[in-house]
């Protein structure tokens, strides 16, 4: 199942006429040139509405998704900016530095020309993606085009997603709070089930012909001695039921994420924990949030079509020991006690993002709570345990508030190469200045305890994401030099 969506780009050259065309179209092609990815170029320069029209129409029926807007000149600003109207898909607008030497018929005037597009943008409360620097020479704007590849993904993931959720958050969970209106705001479909449907779709999975593949599957991913044999048949089912409702029910939205009741009912009911299997449908780009998350489901969506990598959802668990940072971490790594914490979930964080040591195994805490004491476990187990594999990280968040206010945040870091000593799926993290982050932004702005995990630094790309979908307060771990605006500056 593909559920990250392929960006298809095409550029669109303006020219105002005033100003010599073929500037624009010369330029636009330096452009195709300097670009070394898939980049189809429009034939139709526009400079008026049905140029606009015409190009829209040629760049639709090349089945372009995303649209590079570029200003070769000063540019026509009513047929530019309503390009972001009839095409249905991400834009960004960008426009041409001056070259060398002639400055007569040879001068566009683009960087003029970008201020008024962005002025005719607001003017029509269209939304565009602007760089942070949108003028450049053909090599430049060929960069600019790779930061927007991941930016446009992800837009174009989020308005075609449906996140799919059985059952109703925990008690003592309503951090995991999903107000639905932020999530029409952002064009995301909800489909919101009972377990008892997820439990029925699972029963007539039973004896499913494509069982006995995938438990071979679940073998060459763990290795032997990793594995419970025994368990392999329910969880192989179990995984066959969401990737079949996925398809049955994602209706006329192209992708899928799932937010499903992971637990206390859920276990004793199926008969395992099913957080193996999560994490294997995240790494294929299928997040499963735990605790009926329905914004971290759709933030690990988010990641995922960023990074292009497996991503997961963890809490913001327990700090490191004081003895542990003055053991493994002081004077080793350039980070204060308060820098690191763990993130931990019970076992939902793809394989091939944890050390060699992971295994299934069983939920330790759900083991104390729904099975008889001194038992040994049984449909406790099916969580994915280790260490989280070191290297860099980016941990972050899209969340609606209880007043219905989307707000975001991210801080870029590193899972450390120490060993955790505890259970479940879980690393030793470390964010510059993580205390102040948690006191003024997470504790401050009311975040819950839930945060998904991209592996590698993807700050950039998720705040335009971000801030493309309208989000206006995206916090990040500020350094010591620029307070919060509610830090004590006495302190």
């Amino acid at each position: 199942m593909k559920n990250i969506p392929e960006v298809k780009l095409g550029i669109i050259a303006v020219s105002r006429d005033c100003f010599i065309i073929s500037l624009s179209e010369s330029r636009r092609a330096a452009i195709k040139a300097a670009y070394k990815g898939d980049l189809y170029e429009c034939p139709v320069t526009i400079e008026n509405e049905k140029d606009m029209l015409a190009a829209v129409a040629d760049v639709k029926a090349a089945g372009c998704n995303a649209l590079v807007v570029f200003l070769g000149n000063f540019g026509p600003e009513t047929p530019e900016t309503l390009i972001a109207k009839y095409f249905d898909g991400p834009c960004m607008f960008v426009a041409a530095a001056e070259g060398d030497g002639n400055l007569i018929d040879g001068r566009g005037d683009a960087y003029c020309g970008m201020l008024n597009c962005s002025y005719n943008l607001g003017m029509r409360h269209l939304n565009g993606y602007i760089p942070e620097y949108p003028v450049g020479t053909a090599e430049d704007i060929a960069g600019m085009i790779g930061d927007f590849v991941p930016v446009a993904r992800a837009i174009i993931g989020v308005k075609n997603l449906k996140i799919i959720t059985f059952g109703p958050r925990p008690q003592d969970f309503f951090a995991c709070n999903a107000p639905i209106k932020g999530l029409y705001e952002l064009g995301v479909e909800v489909e919101e089930n009972s377990e008892l449907d997820l439990f029925v779709s699972y029963k007539q999975h039973a004896g499913d012909k494509r069982i006995p593949e995938v438990c071979e599957d679940m073998k060459a991913e763990m290795g032997e001695g990793k594995y419970y044999p025994d368990m392999l048949e329910r969880m192989a089912q179990f995984e066959l039921t969401l990737l079949d409702w996925a398809e049955a029910h994602k209706g006329a939205r192209e992708y899928v994420a799932f937010a499903d009741k992971c637990w206390p009912a859920f276990p004793e009911t199926f008969g395992f924990e099913p957080c193996y299997v999560n994490s294997r449908l995240a790494s294929r780009g299928i997040p499963v949030s735990c605790e009926v998350d329905i914004y971290g489901a759709l933030s690990e969506y988010i990641g995922a079509c960023v990074s292009e990598d497996a991503i997961t959802l963890l809490d913001i668990n327990n700090s490191v020991p004081k003895s542990m940072w003055e053991k493994s971490i002081k004077g080793k790594f350039d980070y204060e006690l308060t820098d690191t914490f763990m993130g931990f979930h019970c076992g939902n964080t793809p394989s091939c993002k944890m050390c060699a040591d992971r295994a299934v195994k069983y939920q330790l805490i759900q083991h104390r709570l729904l099975e008889p004491e001194g038992s040994d476990p049984d449909f406790t187990r099916g969580t994915l345990e280790g260490d989280i594999a070191p290297g860099e990280i980016t941990f972050y968040r899209l969340q609606c508030d209880s007043e219905g206010n989307l707000r975001s945040y991210i801080a870029e870091g590193e899972v450390l190469p120490v060993a955790t000593e505890s259970f479940g799926g879980i690393g030793i993290f470390a964010i510059p200045e993580m205390g102040r982050f948690y006191r003024y932004v997470l504790l401050e702005k009311r975040y819950p305890h839930h945060g998904a995990v991209a592996f590698g630094h993807f700050g950039k790309a998720l705040f335009e994401v971000f801030r493309f979908l309208g989000v206006k307060d995206i916090a990040y771990n500020q350094p010591k030099a620029l307070p919060y605006p509610t830090e004590n500056p006495f302190k």
